[in-house]
């Protein structure tokens, strides 16, 4: 079962409120909003997190630690993954289409999670030192990807 073929119970959607339409409507003069105020005007409301005045929670709290803006994320691939997948070379679409990596992520870090029992070309932008061996022990070969300058990866990114 999906979503999209799941039935609509009764009284679950709604007619939209048809504001401004005159007194007769329901809805006519102040749309709903009652008579002036903040929440009456366009654009007002008090804004998230804030608690009429008192000290918000979000001030109360301790605030630990802080998070790198230039920090560069990889998505890791286990070499017992790689074995299993049964692919000969492994590129970073091999891993897409093995289901293995998300299509949108960029950047793969192969670890030395498991054992590889034949020879694989694997291309990645970093290797774990025990991942490397493994795959050098089994007769494979490394073709370590450079970061940024990469036009595989942005071309595979541009066809999903």
């Amino acid at each position: 079962m999906k979503l999209h073929s799941l039935p609509a119970i009764d009284g679950s959607t709604h007619r939209h409120k048809r504001l401004g339409c005159g007194r007769g409507s329901g809805h006519g003069k102040t749309s709903g909003r009652g008579h002036k105020g903040m929440k009456a005007r366009s654009g007002g409301g008090v804004r998230p997190g804030f608690e009429g005045g008192q000290m918000p929670l979000y001030r109360k709290l301790p605030h630990r630690g802080f998070n790198n803006s230039n920090r560069v994320e990889f998505a890791v691939v286990n070499l017992s993954s790689i074995d299993k997948a049964g692919v000969a070379t492994v590129d970073r679409n091999a891993l897409v289409h093995a289901g293995l990596l998300r299509s949108s992520s960029t950047l793969i870090k192969v670890l030395g999670n498991g054992e590889i029992t034949r020879a694989v070309t694997v291309s990645a932008h970093k290797f774990s030192a025990s991942a490397k061996a493994k795959i050098e022990k089994a007769g494979g070969k490394i073709v370590e990807l450079k970061i940024g300058t990469d036009t595989e990866a942005k071309a595979a990114g541009a066809a999903a």
